[in-house]
């Protein structure tokens, strides 16, 4: 089924696109809930944007990434649309991780406190940075794909 965007993506990817959108503005509200001292609320709202992530990148992206970026790589990495999405797969991957990480080690007692972190500040703020370079890029993957000359 084509898409509802007016590009050659199918429905699922430019749904994607705009779930991936607005779950950066929801990772957004929820920094601010954090700055408000709201931190339960803070705590769900980020939490939920990477669950329901997690289901994104196993419906939609990981599909993508397995059938038309994978078999490229190494061969054809110079390609633009080779490249960026293999490189907003590996930091995607690794922001997903760590979001995963930093929920469990803040949000349960799963791990042993001598893994969680101390400095709680910096650790989030280095995923929100990772996340916005992920978001970035899966938009540079969606332009280059549907949009760019390389289609």
């Amino acid at each position: 089924m084509k898409g509802f965007l007016g590009t050659q993506a199918s429905f699922a990817t430019d749904l994607n696109l705009v779930i991936q959108l607005a779950m950066g503005i929801a990772l957004i509200a929820g920094t601010f809930l954090a700055r408000a001292k709201r931190y339960k609320a803070h705590g769900a709202c980020q939490a939920s944007v990477l669950i329901l992530n997690l289901v994104m990148i196993a419906v939609v992206m990981w599909p993508h990434f397995t059938t038309l970026v994978l078999p490229r790589i190494p061969a054809r990495l110079a390609r633009t649309s080779v490249a960026v999405p293999t490189v907003h797969g590996i930091l995607g991957a690794v922001a997903e991780m760590l979001g995963l990480y930093i929920v469990l080690a803040a949000g349960t007692d799963v791990l042993p406190k001598a893994w969680r972190f101390t400095r709680w500040k910096l650790w989030m703020r280095i995923e929100m940075a990772l996340w916005g370079i992920v978001l970035g890029t899966g938009f540079g993957t969606y332009l280059v794909w549907y949009i760019g000359p390389h289609r």
